[in-house]
């Protein structure tokens, strides 16, 4: 478990542990059809209150788990990014997710960034993976500009066995050589 700092700040954007407050923009977030779409699809606000729940109890249990977004110049949840290595997962993995509203404005670059930083001086891991839906493309884009790569197909645990997935990323020496 890390016992690191779970607040980090961009120029924009504060990461920080999911809180109480942050369910309504969470549920929301969740019943976007759009959103929701790549991981795991669309909830009633009763199913996104278990997951936000899963998200809460991995910063408990684990140390770490995805940090909410929050938009600086507004206060506003934007979205959930970082860490997340639940049981049987297939390594580990720094993922995101933005409202709708708030893509295409650079923030899941920014906090992703942030992330991984944060994961590979805290966590010790050796290497960052993406678990990336083959028809995501803007995820695809994203894994490229962060550095990450393709690097084979993979599978999530049940109940999203039957999800296509490739696994992108890479090795904390290539993160940290791309960052100097």
């Amino acid at each position: 478990m890390s016992s690191a700092p779970t607040r980090i700040e961009t120029p924009r954007l504060v990461l920080r542990a999911i809180a109480r407050e942050d369910f309504d923009a969470w549920a929301a977030f969740m019943a976007d059809e759009e959103s929701a779409r790549f991981i795991g699809g669309a909830q009633p606000r009763a199913a996104a209150w278990r997951g936000f729940l899963t998200m809460a109890g991995a910063w408990t249990i684990q140390g770490f788990g995805m940090f909410s977004v929050i938009e600086k110049a507004s206060g506003r949840w934007v979205g959930r990014i970082g860490p997340w290595m639940p049981e049987g997962w297939p390594g580990t993995e720094v993922g995101w997710g933005l409202a709708r509203a708030a893509t295409g404005k650079g923030y899941a670059s920014e906090a992703a960034t942030a992330a991984i930083d944060w994961a590979f001086a805290n966590l010790g891991w050796s290497e960052v993976i993406h678990c990336i839906d083959p028809a995501n493309l803007p995820s695809q884009a994203l894994a490229r500009r962060l550095g990450s790569r393709n690097l084979r197909p993979g599978k999530l645990p049940p109940p999203f066995e039957n999800a296509p997935i490739d696994i992108w990323g890479q090795s904390r020496e290539e993160w940290l050589a791309r960052r100097s």
